[in-house]
């Protein structure tokens, strides 16, 4: 069976935007493929992180995997830094990489800002670890969205030069899986920027935490306009507020814009906002109040995490075994 590595770095408030984007196609593979999910604490730590928030946050993202319906018999869900091998195989990826090819990484400049020069080697060299992350597992295939298609390129490109170096075919070429028409959603308060966990505005986003009252207070306040719902979907160009919300209610109904907009051209957001809270309560309310229920027990998160990390690590040794093997380093 060809094998799926993903993972969501935990950095606090995830919400509708992480489960449409991502999480909620997790749970769809499980079907097809041996999964391996991953918090990626490791590349959280790129930018200072707080110690106690950090673990919460890392209990979270597995959390919100149990929660959508990852199901940890079928699937291995694990802290990034609970498996050593990830770190030591992109100690020798940062020998098979070059530079060139980090300095072409867009990620890192929009990350950096003007600070460049205070950034850390980390948050510089982290698409190493991803490479790492994937190929630790030589998972054939990779979700991946907009902007992490340059890194699974590089991926690619760390994993054909290794090979070519050492002579050896060890590692696959990394496939990615694109799931047709991406769910981009926006803030509820601002349709030209994306939903995210630093908006000041908790109204700007639903997190996997709100219960179903939220869920709805906040889709009732969601910024509109004037007009009634167009017929056709460009109809909807230069009206990002609208755009958004007509896209989170295809995503929801797993139905294509145009589909949502037959069932609704013409009718104002009076009509259109109550039917869009009761879908989104409908299918995302019952994740909340299992995500919460989640969180209140650590114990039985951690000891998931600790089986998944205990599976992911028999996958990974022989790999790295493998990988030293090749390089040359002496056996211990």
């Amino acid at each position: 069976m060809s094998r799926i590595f993903s993972g969501v770095q935990p950095s606090g408030n995830l919400h509708l935007g992480n489960y449409l984007g991502a999480i909620r196609n997790f749970v769809g593979l499980q079907e097809d493929y041996e999964c391996i999910y991953c918090a990626v604490d490791m590349h959280a730590i790129t930018v200072w992180q707080d110690p106690a928030a950090l673990r919460s946050n890392t209990r979270e993202v597995a959390a919100a995997y149990l929660a959508a319906g990852v199901d940890p018999k079928r699937s291995i869900i694990i802290a990034q830094s609970t498996v050593p091998a990830h770190a030591e195989l992109a100690w020798i990826f940062n020998c098979v990489a070059r530079l060139g090819w980090l300095n072409r990484m867009t990620q890192f400049k929009e990350k950096a800002g003007k600070n460049r020069e205070n950034a850390s080697v980390g948050l510089y060299a982290y698409p190493n670890l991803m490479a790492a992350d994937i190929m630790v597992y030589k998972a054939t295939h990779v979700p991946v969205g907009e902007d992490q298609k340059q890194h699974l390129e590089l991926t690619r490109d760390i994993a054909q030069k290794f090979n070519n170096d050492y002579g050896a075919e060890i590692f696959p070429l990394v496939e990615p899986l694109i799931f047709g028409e991406a769910t981009r959603v926006m803030s509820l308060r601002d349709g030209s920027k994306k939903m995210s966990k630093s908006d000041p505005s908790d109204y700007s986003r639903i997190t996997f935490t709100d219960d179903r009252d939220s869920i709805a207070l906040k889709l009732r306040k969601a910024r509109t306009d004037a007009d009634p719902l167009p017929e056709r979907e460009e109809g909807l160009k230069n009206r990002p507020e609208a755009a958004n919300l007509v896209g989170i209610y295809a995503a929801l109904a797993d139905l294509t814009k145009q589909k949502v907009l037959d069932e609704f051209a013409g009718a104002p957001f009076s009509v259109f906002k109550p039917a869009l809270t009761d879908l989104a309560v409908e299918k995302f309310g019952p994740i909340g109040e299992e995500m919460k229920r989640l969180m209140a027990d650590p114990a039985h998160v951690d000891a998931i995490l600790h089986e998944g990390a205990e599976r992911a690590e028999a996958l990974a040794a022989p790999v790295l075994a493998e990988v030293k093997e090749v390089v040359g380093f002496l056996r211990p």
